[in-house]
């Protein structure tokens, strides 16, 4: 008898909420769709509950009666919940089996960390949980036996490449007798690999946004187009499997078929190959340990030409050597990290300032900003406090220099 697994989507209407919604329309004897979340695409989201018709909606605290309303018109009464608070209720409602933690950003950490609480099955896509609340949010998952399993295609390939034991356990990772030496997580490079730093600096919004290989959201295009994308992953990665920054390597492979590779030490390398589809990883994680169609187009062996393994230039992609530098100096340091490249980013999408901007804000916000350090007895609270602090000091930053 196959058990229905009961899902809650956050951040319905994204391209992970896309992907993971094609495989759970493809699978409706495995899953049902219980909740969903929506922030600005709200007629999109009204799609979504006609098609999936959802026990529960959480949508923006302003947005809650008017949303109802238009639930009731299409004949749905559906339960509807509104910010913050409602995003949490979601997350650890009774009825949820698994969370599929997809809000971008700063947003996504409180429902996320929710999740974990409760004990939930969370399939991770929200970078910012791990960035900004490592520590805490790997704890909630131990003490509260929840199930951590990544959402990203680098973290989901270095995790398929793993014993089961520490797949179970990423503290088995220290065990010898397993032999990891390294982790390396793969990089396109995004569009501006073969291009130099001063046409970089000279690119507009939608040249940074146009991604050679993946169809994603504008920020965590822009991310891939300076690279801190991959230094949020690289913290991520540290957390995830609980290793110092200095074993996990990066390497750009622009044609994106190697997702991910764990080195061991007898010199063998397990790699994860794939088409650039994200319901690949997505379609892992749902159904871990077993597996189900993913509906992505099956990678084509003879049809690939040869594949490259370049070393990034960490002058031209210097937010990867920041995300090192924030790592090695700890939690307090990626959480400003973050806060100040998601309000870089924003300004770089608003034509504010120009995308090689990015990098040298977040330096200087990073070197600046005075914050308290946060230790394994920190929580949500003190870590928001900080991810505050920091924005509030980069947006004052930007505004002398527009």
């Amino acid at each position: 008898m196959v058990m229905t697994q009961r899902i809650a989507v956050l951040g319905a209407t994204g391209s992970i909420g896309d992907s993971t919604l094609a495989i759970l329309a493809a699978h409706p004897q495995n899953y049902e769709v219980y909740a969903l979340s929506g922030y600005q695409r709200l007629d999109k989201l009204l799609a979504l509950c006609q098609q999936f018709t959802p026990k529960r909606v959480a949508v923006p605290t302003s947005a809650v009666d008017e949303f109802a309303q238009r639930l009731r018109s299409v004949g749905l009464n559906t339960d509807v919940v509104g910010g913050q608070s409602g995003l949490i209720e979601l997350a650890k409602d009774s009825q949820v089996d698994t969370v599929v933690a997809a809000i971008v950003g700063a947003a996504g950490l409180p429902s996320t960390l929710a999740a974990a609480r409760a004990g939930k099955r969370i399939l991770l896509a929200n970078k910012e949980a791990l960035v900004m609340a490592g520590q805490v949010m790997i704890k909630a998952v131990k003490t509260h036996h929840a199930t951590l399993l990544p959402l990203d295609s680098e973290h989901n390939a270095i995790f398929q490449c793993l014993p089961a034991a520490i797949q179970q356990d990423n503290t088995q990772i220290h065990d010898q007798s397993y032999g990891v030496r390294k982790l390396w997580l793969t990089a396109s490079g995004g569009p501006f690999l073969r291009k130099s730093f001063t046409q970089m600096q000279q690119a507009g919004v939608a040249e940074a946004v146009k991604h050679p290989n993946w169809s994603m959201g504008q920020k965590i295009s822009v991310d891939s187009a300076t690279m801190m994308n991959k230094g949020l992953e690289l913290i991520e990665a540290c957390h995830l499997f609980d290793l110092n920054e200095s074993k996990i390597k990066v390497v750009i492979h622009p044609q994106s078929i190697i997702h991910s590779m764990v080195e061991y030490n007898d010199g063998s390398f397990l790699a994860q190959l794939g088409s650039p589809d994200m319901k690949t990883p997505i379609a892992h994680a749902l159904s871990y340990p077993k597996r189900i169609d993913s509906g992505s187009q099956p990678l084509d062996l003879f049809a690939l030409s040869a594949l490259e393994f370049i070393e990034p230039d960490l002058q031209k992609f210097a937010c990867l050597g920041l995300a090192r530098q924030a790592m090695q100096a700890g939690t307090q340091a990626t959480t400003v990290l973050n806060a100040a490249n998601e309000i870089a980013v924003a300004a770089f999408l608003a034509e504010q300032v120009r995308l090689t901007d990015i990098a040298a804000i977040n330096e200087q916000v990073l070197n600046e900003v005075q914050v308290p350090l946060l230790d394994a007895n920190s929580d949500i609270d003190d870590i928001l406090a900080i991810d505050s602090l920091a924005r509030s000091y980069t947006e004052t930053l930007i505004a002398k220099m527009v």
